[in-house]
């Protein structure tokens, strides 16, 4: 007799973050919630097989010991069917199958969906501190990273893998082992080159970069870029940041473009410069005049606020530059920073996961 999960579930879950169900008791909507939480459904439908396997089987008898014939006579579903979703189940650490000879027998784990979300959570949070520790590694430390302020406080929804670390793959390297562990490839082996591509190219940068650059500098697209940096926003890893040293070069060519095409009475009025302040203003259209450079626009620009500068931009037809860095000036602030959005998310789940016992307690 065996006992325990099986070699083929090796512990992967997808945390997304979502709006809680406040308020809600209904046992259907926190079920779908969870398993939504957990990256298990793709969308909410509480007659699907997996939303159907918890609801009429595991959390009816926990402990019960289900078969896939008992399985299959509570949920109507076919083995293939079954097979598939208690894989998934096992994997996320919510379910543990005992075999007595041929028979396989599946339990929630802890005999609740609290205690098995509990055990679940503590393997999530034990994985990700190990994945966060190789990336700590890798991060260069840096005075200048940080330097301009993020202005988004509050981040993208958490989107994040947590996969334990499985059998060693030829060709992967370790940084490609970490890209495929926290879901930043995709799931297709390109992504996960350019994943580790990109992640070691930002854990290298002092300054935040923009797409362009970065998919010049890795001779790809820019819309391959896009989607890998993307995940690795969501993940907590890269925040965007707006690029305000690139801002006086900017406003020096919308400045020339728009003196050329419309001339200086146009700048005055519709080309936002009446906004600043007179001497600014004059100093800019002289330099216009003088034929200066950039370095005596960005001298003249530095007496003015970063906002002013941003709607001085928009109105000459420019628009502000983004450009992406590491969530944290070192290693250690980009672990904490994810483990914070990644706990916040399981503390959650958690939550709804005791409110569902309660609301299917006699």
């Amino acid at each position: 007799m065996s006992l325990g999960i099986r070699a083929d579930a090796v512990f992967s879950i997808r945390l997304s973050e979502m709006p809680m169900p406040t308020g809600s008791t209904d046992p259907v909507v926190l079920t779908d919630w969870i398993l939504h939480s957990l990256g298990l459904i793709r969308r909410m439908d509480e007659n699907g097989g997996l939303q159907r396997i918890m609801r009429d089987s595991l959390l009816a008898d926990p402990l019960r010991g289900w078969t896939s014939s008992s399985l299959g006579e509570a949920t109507g579903l076919s083995n293939t069917a079954i097979f598939q979703q208690i894989k998934k189940l096992k994997r996320a650490g919510l379910v543990s199958t005992e075999t007595r000879g041929k028979w396989d027998y599946h339990i929630l784990r802890g005999g609740s969906m609290s205690n098995a979300v509990a055990i679940s959570m503590s393997l999530a949070s034990t994985i990700l501190d190990m994945r966060l520790s190789t990336l700590a590694g890798m991060v260069e430390p840096s005075e200048t990273r940080m330097e301009v302020a993020s202005e988004d406080e509050e981040g993208p929804s958490l989107s994040i893998t947590i996969s334990e670390v499985g059998p060693r793959r030829e060709g992967f390297d370790e940084t490609s082992t970490l890209a495929m562990g926290l879901g930043l490839g995709g799931g297709s082996e390109s992504g996960i080159e350019l994943a580790s591509k990109l992640l070691d190219t930002l854990c290298s940068d002092h300054h935040p970069v923009t797409l362009l650059a970065l998919s010049e500098r890795l001779k790809t697209t820019r819309g391959r870029v896009k989607t890998a940096i993307d995940r690795m926003v969501e993940a907590g890893i890269v925040e965007t940041v707006p690029m305000v040293q690139r801002l006086s070069m900017d406003i020096f060519s919308g400045l020339n473009r728009q003196n050329s095409a419309r001339g200086t009475d146009w700048l005055m009025g519709r080309g936002g410069l009446s906004r600043l302040d007179d001497s600014v203003s004059s100093a800019l259209i002289q330099t216009l005049s003088d034929g200066d450079g950039i370095e005596r626009v960005a001298d003249i620009l530095a007496k003015v606020p970063v906002e002013s500068q941003r709607i001085l931009l928009n109105q000459l037809g420019g628009r502000m530059p983004w450009g992406y860095r590491l969530s944290g000036k070192d290693g250690k602030a980009v672990s904490e920073t994810v483990s914070r959005a990644v706990d916040r998310s399981l503390r959650r789940i958690r939550t709804v996961a005791k409110r569902l016992d309660d609301s299917l307690a006699p």
